[in-house]
């Protein structure tokens, strides 16, 4: 039986863990989740279940390993959403065709590091790693396993985990958005603002004004790195009624504001005309060169004010 198993074996290398796998068919009961997977939250998803129908299956074989406790029994390494999806296909709809599994078995039951090494180098490779699970997984791994070990297995410094934490954290008190989802990215705007304009009353009232629909777009925060600059424009943000957009209306009214770019130059040339006096404006009457440069400038303001205009 051992020679029959090891001439099916295949190696697959995910990351630093060497692997030794075959495939077979397993049922749905055989399968026990894993307790200790990084990935919170709930993992019913009714667009995986219409995934799996249309596919006649799961489209990707589950990763098990033999289950240390139940002989005979399968624990999941990866797969934990399409065995659930599939759980719910039986046992919601009936439909037993989905009872049988396809999956990629370990020929032996992986250590607690080798496991979490490897589901995380498998969802690395994942369009939602960056999008939502980056800072998931390092707070889970911290509860886990403690964050030396954390920060060891996610290949990054403890410095980079905590700010990943600290991100993860921060979007749990995000609790009232359009989009649950959509936290993370919140909470990583926020926590890109500069920590000195950042104080505990400022965090607070952000939070605050997100959760009450008072910001109710996460580029806005951006915006709070100019406006907690300027004194005037941050004290209307942190009165009663102020708002972002009030606020930049304060940070636009500013005395000495100066503009860049195309009407920064034209407000200079302006400024610049305002400080000849009429003595020296008479002095110049009648100069031919003065003249011909008034006529040329005036021409490329119309062109300017043509070219930019309805």
């Amino acid at each position: 039986m051992q020679e029959s198993l090891a001439s099916h074996l295949h190696e697959r290398r995910l990351g630093r863990t060497l692997l030794h796998t075959y495939r077979d068919f397993v049922d749905l009961y055989d399968v026990v989740p894993n307790d200790r997977q990084p990935r919170m939250g709930p993992k019913d998803d009714p667009e995986l279940e219409r995934q799996i129908e249309a596919n006649e299956g799961i489209f990707e074989p589950l990763l098990l390993e033999p289950h240390p406790d139940h002989p005979g029994k399968f624990r999941i390494i990866d797969g934990d959403r399409r065995w659930t999806n599939s759980r719910n296909l039986v046992e919601n709809q009936k439909k037993n065709q989905y009872r049988k599994l396809p999956a990629e078995i370990t020929d032996r039951t992986l250590t607690d590091d080798e496991r979490l090494r490897v589901w995380i180098y498998i969802h690395r490779q994942r369009r939602e790693w960056d999008t939502k699970e980056k800072e998931m997984v390092a707070y889970s791994l911290v509860d886990l396993v403690g964050r030396a070990s954390a920060a060891n297995i996610l290949g990054i410094t403890v410095r980079e985990l905590d700010k990943l934490v600290e991100i993860y954290d921060l979007s749990l008190k995000l609790t009232d958005l359009a989009e649950p989802g959509a936290s993370i990215t919140w909470a990583r705007e926020i926590k890109s603002l500069n920590k000195n304009l950042l104080t505990p009353s400022v965090f607070d009232l952000v939070i605050r004004k997100v959760n009450e629909k008072e910001i109710t777009n996460s580029k806005d925060i951006r915006k709070l790195r100019q406006i907690l600059k300027d004194p005037v424009a941050k004290q209307e943000f942190l009165s009663p009624t102020g708002s972002v957009e009030s606020s930049l209306r304060k940070l636009d009214a500013a005395p000495g504001k100066k503009n860049h770019g195309l009407l920064g130059d034209i407000e200079q040339l302006s400024d610049s005309l305002r400080h000849y006096s009429w003595t020296t404006l008479a002095e110049l009457k009648g100069d031919a060169q003065v003249i011909r440069k008034l006529d040329e400038t005036e021409k490329l303001l119309r062109d300017l004010k043509k070219a930019l205009g309805k």
